[in-house]
């Protein structure tokens, strides 16, 4: 399993949320560039921006990230506002590694069929794309978790997967922000249903004792944010872990 440091950026600047609210946002004295070089000093091969002004339609910051990420090789996985196959095609063109979609894989029923067609096995590849499911007891959130959708988690998995998608990002939306220890218990359940997916965990890891709980229930990778900026997990751990992680792979 490997630990995929999380940046989140709002108007320029690295901020941390709590259960996705813009009102519960916590702001950090460093700079975007800061952090990347300070990960890829640390030997960090990978990781995770989440654009917040994107997720509301504001590509304001996406220049400002893009002329950052393309200074550096390391690889990026991006999610914010994504709602169209031409936006997914720009990202990639752009060196991204991964793009995440959410909301409007949720909301158009279409988009993950032509996605499908377009990207897996002919533009790029299925690889490249990172399915969100942001998760409240359950029921799958979306637009920034203030709407609910009526598809059941683990008919989303199938249907996702049926089209050729197996790389899922999975928040416990009850979790994020608090550093209160990870959602242990759904993605087993996730995995349980579907051992083959590939997992990403996300929300309330707060320890290296998550990291192992998260790696003892065959986890791909989990996303760490809040952790590191309060320093629960240090930079040293998690390129320890992440060496190990490779040299075992």
């Amino acid at each position: 399993m490997y630990i995929i440091p999380a940046i989140d950026i709002l108007n320029g600047k690295v901020v941390r949320l709590r259960e996705g609210d813009y009102e519960q946002a916590t702001f950090y004295d460093v700079t975007l560039e800061e952090m990347i070089e300070k990960y890829q000093s640390n030997g960090t091969e990978f990781i995770h921006i989440i654009d917040l002004n994107g997720a509301k339609g504001d590509f304001s910051n996406q220049k400002f990230l893009f002329d950052i990420i393309n200074k550096t090789d390391i690889k990026v996985q991006y999610g914010g506002g994504v709602r169209s196959i031409d936006k997914v095609k720009e990202l990639i063109d752009s060196g991204i590694h991964r793009i995440i979609v959410g909301t409007q894989a949720l909301t158009n029923a279409e988009f993950l069929p032509e996605l499908s067609s377009e990207i897996c096995g002919k533009y790029k590849s299925q690889d490249q794309i990172v399915v969100a499911i942001d998760v409240l007891d359950e029921v799958i959130k979306y637009s920034g978790w203030m709407e609910s959708s009526p598809i059941k988690m683990m008919d989303y998995v199938d249907k996702c997967l049926n089209l050729g998608f197996f790389r899922f990002l999975c928040t416990d939306i009850d979790k994020d922000g608090k550093l209160g220890g990870a959602g242990v218990e759904l993605y087993k359940k996730l995995l349980d249903h579907s051992p083959f997916i590939k997992l990403i965990a996300s929300g309330g890891i707060s320890s290296m004792d998550d990291i192992e709980k998260l790696h003892k229930i065959k986890v791909e990778s989990c996303v760490v944010g809040k952790a590191i900026y309060e320093g629960r997990i240090t930079i040293e751990e998690i390129k320890d872990w992440n060496l190990r992680a490779l040299i075992s792979f």
